[in-house]
């Protein structure tokens, strides 16, 4: 089931009435010619476990125009109340400069984040602070299994997806990426909650043989502790293009940062005039058979 994904233009309006005061002029008037919705993209209902979800799609410009087809970018927490438009107004802003290339935009909506986007931990307090946490695995069959194949049936797809996730949703971009890396081609992990279960997953892939993995971009604010440790091990350890920020944002600042850069370095454009305005990839990537042989080690 489907819905239109609306905006209505009630702001234009007020601001259209406050400068008609200002002006003196009789706001009664003035007649608006038509009042209608802005229609922006799709809206389909998925159930996973055992909740309702959005997924909301927006198709780049002129995808009806032509028979092109385009990337998939899946944005973990990209639901109406969450990160959707924010970070939908920063891919737009990053193909008027084509510092990205155009894709097909995904907010993928969750509903209990901790449940959906977190392994199990032994960690006492973190089981009483977050008592449904420990589902990713079964939220990320959801998404490989069922929710990609019906976005790849509807869309004019190029075959490709790419997966973006901050905080905890970086912790699942950041397992999916070591326990099935070919789910997508591309991934983003801004300040990945990697101090979950005793920095378990960055020591589990601490000990593990290396193999060859998608890009990941990588990134770290200003953390501190346990969240910093394990960020740092992964960081060393993995292929990763690792983006240190820890002078420059705090977790709170991470989405807003670095999120075009991220789309930057998973879809660039080579547009030759992107250096010249600041608009560049900060993140440094180890030598990747240098990284694979190390895992290895």
């Amino acid at each position: 089931m489907e819905a239109s994904l609306l905006i209505r233009s009630w702001g234009a309006a007020l601001s259209l009435h406050l400068c008609l005061l200002a002006a003196g002029v009789p706001v009664s008037a003035q007649e608006i010619a038509r009042n209608e919705p802005l229609t922006i993209g799709t809206s389909f209902r998925f159930t996973a476990l055992d909740a309702e979800r959005r997924v909301h799609v927006v198709a780049p410009a002129g995808y009806e125009d032509n028979d092109t087809a385009y990337p998939l970018v899946l944005v973990l927490d990209g639901g109406l109340k969450q990160d959707f438009f924010l970070t939908l107004g920063m891919e737009r802003w990053n193909q008027l400069w084509q510092r990205s290339a155009p894709a097909i935009f995904v907010g993928i909506e969750t509903v209990d984040r901790q449940r959906e986007l977190l392994p199990p931990t032994f960690d006492p307090e973190e089981r009483k602070r977050y008592p449904t946490a420990g589902e990713s695995d079964a939220f990320r069959s959801w998404l490989t299994d069922t929710a990609l194949p019906a976005l790849r049936k509807r869309y004019r797809t190029d075959g490709r997806a790419f997966l973006i996730g901050e905080s905890a949703a970086g912790h699942f971009v950041v397992e999916t990426w070591v326990k099935q890396p070919g789910a997508f081609d591309g991934y983003a992990a801004l300040s990945p909650s990697l101090q979950w279960n005793g920095q378990a997953l960055s020591r589990a892939f601490h000990a593990a043989p290396g193999q060859r993995r998608p890009p990941l971009f990588l990134s770290l604010a200003n953390e501190g502790g346990a969240t910093e440790e394990g960020v740092m091990r992964f960081a060393e350890d993995s292929n990763a293009c690792f983006a240190d920020r820890r002078t420059e944002l705090e977790h709170a600042t991470t989405l807003h940062g670095l999120f075009p850069e991220a789309l930057q370095y998973l879809l660039p454009t080579g547009a030759d005039w992107l250096k010249g305005f600041g608009l560049t990839v900060g993140c440094v990537e180890r030598d990747r058979e240098a990284a694979a042989d190390d895992a290895a080690h």
